[in-house]
């Protein structure tokens, strides 16, 4: 994800940091001027669906949005992920 569409402002003209601290929390992706985080989930988020939900609700109550994309999505289908991220910021990004 950061090499392929983040990196050194490759997605549109923003600019992502990767494994930014945000309270109590470090987020994989961030953006600042879009107020966004990008959680990229692995196979063991399944197991922690319940502190996925929390910590998403903690960001957005700081007014941030956060976007997650399975870590297969990353692998299997990047450009499927570069055109729904495109897609979401063109439109003001939640979704």
């Amino acid at each position: 994800m950061w090499t392929e569409v983040l990196r050194m402002r490759q997605f549109a003209r923003y600019k992502f940091l990767r494994q930014k601290p945000i309270a109590n929390f470090i987020v994989d992706f961030y953006c600042s001027e879009l107020h966004l985080v990008i959680e990229i989930d692995g196979d063991t988020h399944g197991e922690s669906i319940t502190y996925d939900l929390e910590r998403t609700k903690l960001l957005n109550a700081r007014g941030l949005t956060v976007i997650r994309y399975t870590n297969e999505d990353i692998l299997k289908n990047i450009a499927g992920v570069y055109d729904d991220l495109a897609s979401r910021i063109s439109q003001g990004i939640p979704a």
